[in-house]
């Protein structure tokens, strides 16, 4: 019976933000995790759903290895193998952020574990996404994976033991970035890179894609040259007003569960960047701004209201 009754698409649209957030976190990519939801929806049509006794074990067992097809693909080997790869940035309150109850459902999809799950194989990257995120037992995940159960205990062991070092320690909140966006800001447009350095931490590392311009991205290995690089981005000059579009306003946010500096254009997302806070310090600096990987962030900007800016108009 391939027919598909409004009950059947109801069915599968209950399910629809989980499989996309589990789908998120495998590929690191809202665009990726949208098609092997639509993939899981055409496999849902054509199934023979009367023999399928527990329809949302069978949706996550498909868009699983789904997305496991798709991180072996030969495409995503070289994209992810150049080193030019990040995760795509998602706002605070987007469902395809999935479960937060939890500090590890809330770290596990930092931009920091998400970068770290690069170094997992595909099967470690699932055991750990469906443990640590989504609370499934090894026996589930077996059943999910085709594996044995102690496989399974075991992949999870190996990339819980690689993963937990990278860990962003503690929980942030709206308030609490804002406050580090606040001094971040103050520091990068003070023009004096002495105050950006003693935001940094001392092993500090700075990324950024310009704007998905070049073919390499940019990448800075010490306080200095992240305090430098920032200051040069943060002084306003009319040629970046021009590029712009005009003159964008500085908020404060929370991204991937980080907080984040969001410059946007009435409601055009221009760039954002997400700080990794380790202690009192911020680890890592993350520049995103290349259109393409900031589509479903903007979509979700558009459609919130948002604080009051940092600054108004830079």
């Amino acid at each position: 019976m391939n027919r598909m009754d409004a009950a059947t698409v109801e069915r599968f649209e209950a399910n629809r933000d989980r499989l996309a957030s589990l789908a998120y976190r495998l590929l690191g990519s809202a665009a990726d995790a949208e098609d092997a939801v639509q993939d899981t929806f055409l496999r849902w049509h054509a199934a023979d759903r009367e023999h399928i006794e527990v329809p949302e074990a069978w949706l996550t067992k498909v868009v699983t290895n789904v997305s496991l097809d798709r991180l072996r693909s030969a495409q995503a080997r070289r994209e992810r193998a150049a080193g030019d790869w990040l995760p795509e940035p998602l706002l605070d309150g987007d469902p395809m952020l999935g479960p937060a109850d939890t500090v590890e459902q809330r770290e596990s999809v930092t931009l920091a574990v998400l970068t770290l799950m690069e170094h997992l194989s595909p099967v470690e990257r699932a055991v750990y996404v469906l443990r640590e995120a989504f609370a499934y037992s090894h026996a589930e995940i077996a059943e999910i994976l085709d594996i044995t159960e102690s496989a399974s205990q075991q992949h999870a062991h190996r990339a819980r033991r690689r993963v937990t070092a990278g860990r962003v320690a503690g929980d942030i909140d709206h308030a609490a970035a804002r406050r580090i966006v606040e001094a971040f800001v103050e520091a990068a447009s003070s023009g004096r890179t002495e105050r950006l350095v003693a935001l940094l931490s001392d092993d500090a590392t700075g990324i950024s894609d310009g704007a998905g311009q070049g073919t390499r991205w940019l990448r800075f290995s010490t306080p200095e040259r992240i305090a430098a690089a920032l200051r040069a981005g943060f002084k306003p000059t009319p040629a970046k007003r021009r590029l712009a579009g005009g003159s964008p306003a500085m908020h404060a946010g929370v991204v991937n569960s980080c907080p984040a500096l969001i410059a946007a254009l009435g409601d055009r997302v221009l760039g954002v960047v997400v700080l990794d806070v380790r202690g009192d310090r911020i680890g890592v600096v993350r520049g995103i701004s290349d259109p393409d990987r900031l589509r479903r962030f903007n979509e979700r900007w558009r459609r919130g209201g948002h604080d009051d800016p940092i600054i108004r108009s830079w």
